[in-house]
């Protein structure tokens, strides 16, 4: 067993750089404000800026807010902002090719997708990366709370029933308690929007230290230790080798059969086989999934049909919510490739995320 990063962040299903107008403002990043010096006091170059692979106007703008001059990818160009996570071989090749590039900025904040790139600069040389992550906390939380309703409730197999129920069955939220797996921006959300309900929250992270609003935090090789006390278990860490799987048969055999399991993470958190076993034998009372593992699952998966699952296709935030949020991200850290050299959201090459 081993630590699970803080922050992941699901990736909408359509891409970023297609949305081109967003409405208000309904969200807010928590982090922002929040900016840190890279490790080791890296002093980033600053110089021009390209957005790529598909320039939008709204990321446009939001660099040119920050005071950037947005220019043609060149041989002058110091800092990248990149909106597409399906097309990270370009990413790499772009930065091959332009090794005067300072700073990348990604667009989510679970960065699984660059995992054949960042490990080739966990060295600490090359550009200093920074991503989404915190800043689609709120509506990610807001989902996952959703999720955890609809499976304490049953709303999966009541509504697949089609008929009139004999027997009034669901669990309430209130005074239950509740174990995250992750202590980003993602969990301290959760953390807020459950207060309402007076649960016990219990916090598993990759390293020791209190979470603000938790009764209690622990460390993953606690994780066995809380699993047979949780009335709900919600997986909000990001996706790495060292956290894939890491709900598999034996996690899953040690959650009372009242437990609902949430995830908003990613897919390969949870042992997709191991789930559809504990599911098919009623070990657990059920799943809300946002995302999978195959994802998408295939049209005949047998998750598709377990009554007492829920599936979101990966809708925990979509690219309205998030687009105003990662424009504000960019504007705050062109301001610190400019100005002091301090970045929100800086990832770890090395560690994945």
């Amino acid at each position: 067993m081993t630590a699970p990063p803080s922050d992941p962040d699901p990736r909408p299903l359509a891409p970023l750089a297609s949305v081109t107008r967003v409405g208000p403002t309904q969200h807010e990043d928590p982090l922002a404000g929040r900016s840190a010096a890279p490790p080791t006091g890296r002093r980033i170059a600053p110089g021009p800026i390209a957005v790529l692979p598909r320039p939008t106007a709204l990321f446009v703008d939001a660099a040119r807010a920050g005071g950037a001059e947005v220019v043609e990818i060149s041989a002058a160009t110091r800092g990248l902002i990149w909106l597409s996570e399906q097309r990270a071989e370009e990413l790499a090749e772009l930065l091959d090719a332009h090794p005067g590039i300072q700073w990348v900025q990604l667009p989510w904040a679970g960065v699984d997708g660059f995992s054949s790139i960042l490990p080739r600069y966990a060295d600490g040389r090359g550009p200093l990366f920074t991503s989404a992550k915190g800043a689609y906390s709120e509506p990610v939380a807001e989902h996952a709370v959703a999720l955890l309703h609809a499976v304490l409730r049953e709303l999966a197999p009541k509504v697949r029933a089609a008929r009139w129920a004999p027997v009034r069955t669901g669990l309430s939220l209130y005074g239950r308690h509740v174990v995250i797996v992750g202590a980003g921006g993602i969990a301290a959300e959760i953390i807020r929007l459950l207060t309402p309900w007076r649960v016990r929250i219990t916090v598993v992270r990759r390293s020791p230290g209190d979470v603000p609003g938790a009764h209690r935090t622990v460390t993953v090789d606690e994780l066995h230790g809380v699993l047979p006390e949780a009335d709900a278990l919600i997986l909000a860490a990001a996706s790495t080798e060292r956290t894939r799987h890491l709900i598999g048969s034996a996690e899953l055999a040690l959650l009372p059969e009242h437990a609902a399991l949430v995830n908003i993470a990613r897919g390969a958190l949870i042992d997709t086989g191991a789930l559809v076993e504990a599911l098919r034998e009623k070990r657990i009372l059920g799943a809300g999934l946002d995302v999978t593992d195959p994802e998408p699952l295939g049209d005949d998966h047998a998750l598709w049909s377990e009554p007492r699952c829920i599936i979101t296709s990966h809708s925990a935030d979509t690219p309205e919510m998030t687009a105003p949020l990662l424009a504000g991200r960019i504007t705050e850290n062109v301001r610190g490739f400019l100005g002091d050299g301090r970045f929100v959201g800086i990832v770890d090459p090395a560690a994945g995320y």
